[in-house]
């Protein structure tokens, strides 16, 4: 059984040591779905706040750069890439975020940070018209690079 990377032989939380590992390009994607109902979808255009969905933009991108601030033993990265995409669906919005970098250590936290934030930017951009609404499917779907390569979610 492998030991999880995080805990020391003690099982004392730590920051892993990447120092020793060669820089290589690394890719994830993530995602997140916020459901919600048909008329919260069609008030979207008309809300004072401004665009949900391009506001979610931004907040996914700056929550990316800032992982290692939210997430305690992250290490902070210079990501060469991070990106927002958000799609209208008849349930609700579907969000799938990429970050890149070329480093010592992945960038899966980076990509479900900027998938999250960008979903409760949604939902905070939307409460006002209902407080029902719900951030589901948080999830990585694909990584690459580094020692173990690639990894995809099946049927995603």
């Amino acid at each position: 059984m492998s030991q999880l990377s995080h805990f020391d032989e003690a099982g004392t939380p730590r920051m892993v040591d990447v120092s020793g590992k060669g820089a290589t390009t690394r890719t994830a994607r993530g995602h997140a779905f916020v459901k919600m109902p048909r008329h919260v979808l069609d008030a979207l255009p008309h809300n004072p706040k401004g665009n949900p969905l391009d506001i979610a933009r931004i907040a996914g991108v700056m929550a990316a750069k800032r992982t290692a601030e939210l997430i305690p033993l992250c290490h902070p990265l210079p990501l060469s890439h991070a990106d927002v995409e958000v799609a209208v669906e008849p349930e609700g919005i579907r969000i799938v975020t990429t970050a890149s970098i070329t480093a010592q250590t992945g960038v899966e936290m980076e990509a479900l940070t900027a998938a999250s934030v960008a979903a409760l930017t949604i939902y905070d951009m939307t409460k006002a018209l209902d407080k029902g609404i719900e951030i589901t499917d948080v999830y990585l779907l694909e990584k690459t690079g580094g020692k173990s390569g690639t990894w995809r979610r099946e049927g995603k």
